[in-house]
């Protein structure tokens, strides 16, 4: 049966705007940068973790119609599409002053939760974003 999840997808507007922020703000490394010639195959990793890619995917062909990406588009641009992402942390509060001094925009400050400390924001296409410290 399975024995690892190796790819996750997240809908983003545009695939440049993409990577200056995963790789630029958050410090993210692309995996992989492909022209398939019907789409951009466009990946992004922890660095040094090249076992779980996260795919920035602009809607649109050949899986979906004009109108349907649109309409993807749409509830993007609302915020109502976002995939969530999680990552860890060996420090939150830190990797917060990090990213706050790199321009990241934060939906929620670290906070102290059962299972550890953690923080969120949106991305430029308001997908929801948390990276988390877990309880030592």
């Amino acid at each position: 049966m399975f024995t690892a999840i190796t790819h996750s997808q997240i809908y983003v507007l545009d695939q440049d705007e993409a990577l200056d922020f995963y790789v630029g703000k958050l410090g993210l490394e692309v995996s992989a940068d492909v022209d398939l010639g019907f789409m951009r195959w466009l990946t992004v990793c922890v660095p040094g973790r090249p076992d779980r890619h996260v795919l920035l995917e602009k809607p649109g062909g050949p899986s979906m119609s004009e109108e349907t990406a649109r309409q993807v588009r749409e509830l993007i641009t609302k915020g109502a599409m976002g995939g969530h992402l999680i990552f860890s942390t060996d420090d939150c509060r830190k990797t917060y002053e990090t990213l706050r001094e790199r321009g990241v925009e934060f939906t929620e400050e670290p906070t102290e939760r059962p299972y550890g400390i953690d923080c969120g924001l949106r991305d430029p296409f308001g997908n929801p974003v948390r990276f988390t410290q877990p309880q030592a």
